[in-house]
């Protein structure tokens, strides 16, 4: 099972919402290590015409369970080069040179400057109809402001996850791409630090659920034995009991008055 498995035999155990008192429960106070948000923005943009060179391809191969896989390539790309797709390949990337320059008249404040480097994935096919997949690199450069935490002897770090996907692009030669591309930025100012919290002890984990088809859950829900639910005017309709005491002997729902009365 997992915590979220609908076989879970005890709901009440495992992470979700707090249903009632939420101290109810409540054991102790737990000092647990973690990456604290010191503060965090996000920015998205449009960016076109960005011109990208792809470092390295891959051959793309597919599979017969209608996978992709990727090889060495066996030849070059033939000319005429056209672009298919591209996005980003992770969404952690690097901030190159990083400055972090703190401002005399908002306390607390500091300007962040540096250039954020997305590696992406490129999906082209050549003349043969051949596909390939080239690696590459969009940088986007960001000046903000953030909150930063005072000197200490843990260092605060700056650490930055992005998404992008394009819209638009075209072969220029060289390996080298145009691309109109949609980027979501976040930069977060972090520090590892440890923190008391409240805890209501360690999770207790169920052991794992193997996967399978479950076509005879359906039929394991039914009742081992059939209901004993007796011909009641109120709760049954549209049951034809097979009267044989006349065509009177049934109720205004189709379903059997008892002979003789």
């Amino acid at each position: 099972m997992s915590f979220y498995s609908y076989k879970n035999a005890n709901p009440a155990c495992v992470p979700g919402t707090v249903a009632g008192n939420v101290l109810d429960g409540l054991e102790e106070k737990v000092c647990i290590q973690v990456q604290r948000v010191y503060d965090s923005c996000l920015q998205q943009e449009q960016l076109t015409n960005v011109d990208v060179t792809i470092s390295s391809y891959a051959q793309v191969v597919s599979g017969c369970n209608c996978e992709t896989d990727t090889v060495p390539p066996t030849s070059a790309p033939v000319a005429p080069i056209t672009f298919e797709s591209c996005r980003s390949s992770t969404m952690d990337v690097d901030i190159g040179n990083l400055s972090v320059e703190r401002l005399c008249d908002r306390p607390c404040f500091a300007r962040v400057r540096g250039t954020v480097e997305i590696p992406i994935d490129i999906l082209f096919t050549d003349s043969r109809c051949v596909q390939y997949i080239g690696k590459g690199v969009v940088t986007v450069g960001k000046d903000v402001l953030l909150a930063v935490p005072d000197e200490s002897i843990v260092p605060f770090t700056l650490e930055g996850m992005a998404s992008a996907v394009c819209v638009a692009g075209s072969y220029r030669g060289e390996n080298t791409f145009r691309l109109t591309v949609c980027v979501t930025i976040v930069l977060k100012v972090l520090a590892k630090v440890e923190i008391l919290v409240p805890s209501y002890g360690f999770c207790p984990i169920p052991p794992c659920e193997e996967f399978a088809d479950s076509v005879c859950d359906e039929f394991f829900s039914l009742p081992l034995f059939p209901p004993a639910n007796l011909c009641d005017e109120d709760n049954v309709s549209g049951q034809n009991c097979g009267c044989s005491c006349g065509n009177n002997n049934t109720n205004n729902n189709g379903c059997c008055r008892r002979c003789g009365t």
